[in-house]
């Protein structure tokens, strides 16, 4: 447009002086010299710390921010890198621009931190200039650690997980969440009780943090106590010991449930008779007659306080003879139903009778004739529940099924390892105790493991690993198998990190 208009512009140039110190030609600056005689004359860095000593805790893996906070970090890790240079006196003096780790040998107990800082200098101009700091670290274990070492027993505060049921399903979920979530990872020692788990902490706060965590996952309830364990009359210290009783509801995962009238009447003529199908921090109950469904948070249930009628360990195998649905798909709680009628028998009456039962279902959408269910037998039970004898002319059904079973299916396949694993807590087991039953643990895993594969809403909230024993051949006999197991996907399970695995991959790599 200049051109166009007949304007004549002058293009601007940028003018060279030689520098007063070394002479060869540059662009001029505040201080006529250039970058490298600037360097010779003045060093910024003058002043700041070249090396610096740290604590470090090598057994909850802490180091020390004076005077008594200890902060995690692992190596190399945005953390360490902000506590490194926050360890720098004097870094006020200068704009610092970049900083970055340089690698060391990890047993070297050196961290060495690369800088980049900025200042101004001769007449205003800027030198920009580059300077490691290393950092010594020194061992040394925290007061918590230094207790624990001291005497391992020396815990602040206790919880003391209870669930009063014949089974310990419940703490085998919760194990997995607990690991998930490492709602344990303050806890100075956990040992299995014979109805329960007890965790011990230093500090009270860590107590009440699980507690909280344990809350959130689970319907409970808790009380706490104290006791006192020294006292110092000069400094008017006292020191305690908490211990904090965490009851979690008996009521478990397929569980029958007759419920009290009044709060039947309260969920609107809701059951009697429903089955516990979820367990959260709230319990989740269907009528498998209606499919009407409540959910029942904490304070709910401890109100009322009821139990299970029959629990799963009751459970009876049934033959399917017939089915007919009798409703279309129904979508309760995040779970596929279908109401149907279906003819079954006992499995154990094959060959000794004719005995048929009629029952409606909620399993229509899974059950197919021949298949076999597990399900409650009211026809034989004998039961004296107190809340089913306030239901004066209620008629109990014969039969109540619960879930598929693919219990002939898996006699094909036992023996052979899974695709699978979980990872358990560090727990103190004493095998002596009263009431231990090795058998009976071991049984009662191998059944929560099935669930977690016939279960995907009951595994996700899990983490499962790949088993590195599964061998290649044991997978193709099983898919040369064609029978339908329910199984868990290879894109659910997390691969198992190993570090010595890592370390050794990497030293061969080395000498490669």
């Amino acid at each position: 447009m200049e051109q166009d208009s007949g304007m004549f512009t002058v293009q601007s140039t940028i003018g060279s002086v030689l520098c007063c110190k070394c002479g060869i030609l540059m662009q001029p600056n505040a201080a006529n010299m250039c970058a490298k005689c600037l360097r010779s004359e003045i060093d910024i860095t003058e002043g700041l710390q070249k090396s610096v000593t740290i604590i470090h805790c090598p057994e909850c893996d802490t180091y020390l921010q004076p005077p008594r906070t200890w902060i995690k970090a692992n190596l190399e890790s945005k953390e360490l890198l902000t506590f490194c240079v926050k360890k720098l006196k004097n870094l006020n003096t200068v704009r610092l621009v970049h900083a970055e780790f340089i690698w060391t040998e990890p047993h070297s107990k050196r961290i060495k931190v690369k800088l980049k800082v900025q200042k101004e200098v001769l007449n205003g101009a800027v030198l920009e200039q580059a300077f490691t700091v290393e950092y010594t670290v020194l061992d040394q274990m925290c007061d918590s650690c230094s207790r624990v070492q001291a005497n391992p027993d020396q815990w602040v505060a206790a919880v003391q997980l209870r669930q009063h049921v014949s089974h310990r399903r419940t703490f085998f979920y919760l194990e997995q969440l607990i690991l998930k979530h490492d709602a344990a990872k303050h806890a100075i020692r956990i040992q299995q009780m014979d109805q329960g788990i007890d965790f011990f902490f230093g500090k009270r706060s860590h107590a009440l943090k699980f507690v909280d965590f344990v809350g959130k996952v689970s319907p409970v309830r808790s009380r706490n106590d104290k006791q006192l364990v020294s006292f110092d009359s000069k400094s008017n210290d006292y020191n305690y010991k908490y211990t904090f009783s965490v009851e979690i509801s008996p009521v478990c995962r397929e569980d029958l449930i007759c419920l009290p009238p009044k709060l039947v009447n309260s969920l609107g003529n809701l059951g009697p008779i429903v089955i516990c199908t979820k367990v959260t921090n709230s319990i989740a109950l269907l009528d498998p007659f209606t499919l009407r469904h409540c959910f029942l948070d904490a304070d709910q249930y401890w109100r009322t306080s009821f139990k299970a009628l029959l629990s799963s360990r009751q459970l009876v195998e049934y033959v399917v003879l017939d089915v007919e649905p009798v409703s279309s798909e129904v979508t309760v709680g995040g779970s596929r139903y279908i109401l149907a009628d279906a003819q079954v028998a006992r499995v154990s009456d094959f060959g000794k009778n004719d005995t048929i039962f009629n029952v409606r279902t909620h399993l229509g959408h899974i059950l197919n004739p021949g298949d076999n269910a597990l399900g409650y037998d009211l026809y034989s039970a004998n039961s004296n529940d107190i809340e089913l004898d306030k239901y004066k002319g209620f008629s109990i059904p014969d039969v109540i099924l619960v879930k598929k079973s693919y219990e002939e299916r898996r006699q094909k396949k036992r023996g052979k390892a899974r695709t699978w694993k979980l990872k358990s807590l560090n727990m103190e087991v004493d095998s002596t105790a009263r009431g231990y039953n090795e058998e009976k643990i071991s049984s009662e895993y191998e059944q929560f493991l099935r669930d977690l594969e016939e279960n995907p809403d009951m595994r996700f909230n899990l983490s499962l690993y790949r088993n590195k024993e599964y061998q290649p051949s044991e997978m193709a006999s099983s898919v040369a198998d064609g029978d339908e197991l329910p199984s868990i996907p290879l894109d659910e399970l997390l691969a198992d990190l190993d570090l010595s695995d890592v370390e050794s991959n990497g030293d061969d790599s080395m000498t490669e």
